[in-house]
């Protein structure tokens, strides 16, 4: 199995405290996702943050995949998620190796593509992440038995690739699942992520590395909306 590899960005301060893997969504890059790093560095000074490249190339001129996506097919999501997560956790533990980092330590971000990918992988880890984000994407996979970190999922209600209800129902999934889940829908933003969602996710893994989110619990939904757009 080859192993994944994309840029770094080191914390801020001293050594690292945490970790946080940001994970591209479906013909993009690792380079695209860890741009989203400074906006929640500053926050987060102690954190370092990659973002690997998906394990294969679309075809053309594209850049890469967690798994080959010609519709949005539940059966086909979730063997695409089944089939790509072995690599992904291999990175996760070689990440976490290098850093000298408990698997509690960590936390995945994902946009799309990527959002499927945290939220399958995140939820099936021997220890939980401290926390699982998902930008604009969905539950690919049910949850197994067992404890779940927190959740937060962000998404606009104008997305046309991956329609807003998605979002719900997974949070829906996910709450019935027991894990503690947390959603913000943007008003007017499309396949994006908007200033809001940024501002949440980086407040959200301030209070999951401090341990001041529940890990278990009723679904909990921040009404929080905005018609701006980041990238």
């Amino acid at each position: 199995m080859a192993s994944l590899s994309g840029p770094i960005l080191p914390p801020l301060s001293g050594t690292a405290t945490h970790l946080v893997v940001l994970l591209h969504g479906y013909g993009s890059d690792g380079n695209d996702l860890i741009g989203l790093a400074p906006h929640l560095q500053q926050s987060l000074p102690t954190v370092a943050f990659v973002a690997p490249n998906a394990p294969s190339r679309v075809a053309g001129p594209g850049g890469y995949q967690w798994f080959p996506l010609t519709r949005m097919d539940p059966q086909e999501l979730q063997r695409g998620v089944e089939a790509a997560a072995p690599a992904l956790n291999q990175f996760l533990d070689e990440e976490l190796a290098r850093l000298n980092l408990p698997p509690d330590r960590l936390a995945l971000a994902g946009f799309s593509q990527g959002t499927m990918m945290s939220l399958h992988a995140g939820l099936r880890r021997a220890v939980p992440p401290a926390a699982i984000i998902g930008f604009s994407g969905l539950l690919a996979s049910l949850p197994p038995p067992g404890p779940k970190p927190p959740i937060l999922l962000t998404h606009g209600d104008a997305d046309t690739v991956i329609p807003a209800q998605a979002m719900l129902v997974s949070a829906m999934q996910l709450g019935a699942a027991g894990a503690p889940v947390q959603w913000h829908l943007a008003q007017g933003i499309g396949h994006g992520i908007d200033p809001v969602a940024m501002s949440l996710a980086s407040e959200f893994l301030s209070l999951a590395f401090q341990g001041r989110l529940k890990q278990e619990g009723e679904i909990h939904m921040p009404v929080s909306q905005s018609s701006q757009r980041i990238g």
